[in-house]
């Protein structure tokens, strides 16, 4: 790590705020949308290090001329040997330098393939050139350098991105004084490989100052140690959106991105992206990155993830949902005086005491009706069977997420008739949990998460009818509801997944965190 103190100030681009950073990795990533001011704020960061007697070495993206490069080719042989040797084995191609009868020398590129020779300044494609000119600049002798490549992935393949990324960390570990700056839209130089290597980020967004992550907690490093393994360039495109939506898998994932174009307002969904992270857990790491980093990820997540899990443990903490709580304080004083007793309301409401009051709610709604003799209500037979099924596989069944998920979709779903069924102080603890449940809803949301409040994806298909948890079957129900749905106008998709497509729409609602 580096530590020099960086201030920079923007207005026409964010106003009065100002950023500041002053620990910076060896290898620093500049990321975020299009307009976001990717490039003026590696200016301004260039001139203070250049002020603090830095080389500064700048690759803009409109380079269009490698004369300086093959200079340096042409007056080093070291570095003309490297390349020399690293172009033969990308391209089984090698580079030579013949001298005109004026004196200067012209790059000629031997193809050993089928032994002729050109000129690479008029005949070859970008994509060699690119790798040329970006690999002239890393090998050459910066010396106490601050060394930007502005959008190194111009005309390279993932694959000769990757080649550059692995160059840099070995010339960067050679050359510990030096500091190296990409101002990328590629998920493939987001090469994360160790936690400490987030505090390198810097997330750029549109009119709103610059973010990164000043510390990681021995926790926060802890969970990422095992998450960055997994984390592959798909779930990366996060870097470069302030609107990113994570789902928990592919059916989501389909499911959302083919009602995305159904989104109420023209234009509403420009830039949101759904990606599935493959994972429940996984969505509290993209939730906990998303936080810390200061992007705009929003989550769309089943029910049950209130009620465990690593998600669960990250809205709780979310400042955005205790903040929004706050606000709500005195609306809801009377409300809280029903639920909590006076002890427990000399602490502060936070999220985490609002949701363990409805798993008491919902435990002991479920255990009632699991020990009652009398026969189910009608129109609650299918609620009564489903909760008793996970009621005999499970011992202390109360306390298994799809219980309580199961008992909070039959309140939803069978009030009335759960009011005749249940002893007079349960009956009259449904309006409170119902009205619980709302509360937790927008708080969570609050904090960028979207709980879908009939269960899951699948509870909102059409041309099954699905009711409570758990769901069988997946696959074969998706295929059918995504064909479906491919077939429709914009006026039967609102008819027919209204619910889902305005949870959607407000997920898609750029805002500022």
């Amino acid at each position: 790590m580096i530590r020099l103190e960086v201030k920079v100030k923007l207005p026409f681009l964010w106003g009065r705020a100002v950023f500041k950073k002053d620990i910076w990795s060896h290898i620093n990533l500049i990321v975020g949308p299009n307009g976001s001011g990717k490039t003026l704020l590696a200016e301004n960061i260039a001139g203070q290090f250049e002020r603090s007697g830095y080389k500064v070495k700048f690759l803009r993206s409109d380079r269009s001329s490698s004369s300086e490069e093959f200079l340096i080719l042409q007056n080093d042989a070291h570095i003309r040997e490297k390349l020399q040797t690293v172009l033969s084995n990308m391209f089984g191609k090698s580079i030579v330098f013949k001298q005109k009868p004026d004196g200067d020398y012209v790059p000629v590129v031997v193809n050993k393939a089928w032994n002729v020779e050109y000129d690479l300044q008029q005949v070859e494609c970008h994509g060699l050139k690119e790798i040329i000119t970006l690999l002239v600049q890393l090998y050459a002798n910066h010396g106490n350098a601050c060394v930007i490549f502005d959008e190194p992935e111009l005309h390279l393949h993932p694959q000769f991105q990757q080649f550059f990324m692995e160059e840099l960390r070995k010339v960067s570990g050679r050359h510990p004084t030096r500091i190296y700056f990409l101002i990328t839209h590629s998920p493939f130089f987001i090469d994360l490989r160790a936690p400490e290597e987030l505090l390198g980020v810097v997330a750029c967004h549109v009119n709103r100052e610059p973010t990164h992550i000043a510390e990681l907690s021995p926790e926060d490093s802890e969970l990422f140690r095992k998450f960055l393994p997994r984390f592959n360039p798909y779930h990366k495109q996060f870097f470069f959106s302030d609107n990113q939506i994570f789902v928990e898998g592919y059916t989501d994932q389909q499911i959302f991105t083919n009602l995305l174009p159904f989104i109420g307002k023209e234009y509403a969904s420009a830039g949101t992206g759904i990606i599935d992270v493959g994972g429940k857990d996984e969505l509290g790491v993209f939730c906990k990155v998303c936080s810390l980093l200061g992007t705009n990820g929003k989550i769309i997540t089943d029910l049950d993830s209130l009620f465990s899990g690593k998600l669960r443990d990250v809205f709780c903490r979310d400042k955005s949902a205790q903040e929004w709580l706050l606000k709500q304080q005195e609306k809801q004083a009377h409300f809280y005086e029903s639920i909590f007793s006076a002890r427990e309301l000399k602490r502060q409401v936070t999220l985490e005491s609002l949701i363990l009051r409805l798993e008491k709610f919902l435990s002991e709604i479920g255990k009632e009706i699991c020990q009652s003799d009398k026969s189910p209500p009608k129109g609650a037979e299918l609620f009564f069977e489903r909760l008793l099924m996970i009621n005999e596989k499970h011992e202390k069944a109360e306390t298994i997420d799809t219980f309580k998920t199961v008992v909070l979709q039959g309140i939803t779903a069978c009030e009335k008739e759960l009011q005749d069924f249940l002893m007079p102080q349960s009956a009259r603890s449904l309006p409170l949990v119902k009205n619980l449940f709302a509360l937790i809803l927008a708080a969570t949301e609050a904090a960028g998460v979207y709980i879908l409040p009939d269960g899951c994806i699948e509870h909102y298909y059409t041309q099954n009818k699905i009711e409570y948890m758990p769901v069988a079957a997946k696959d074969r129900l998706f295929h059918t509801e995504l064909e479906y749905i491919r077939n429709l106008s914009p006026q039967e998709a609102e008819n027919k997944y209204g619910d889902i497509i305005t949870i959607l729409g407000r997920a898609c609602v750029k805002n500022s965190r």
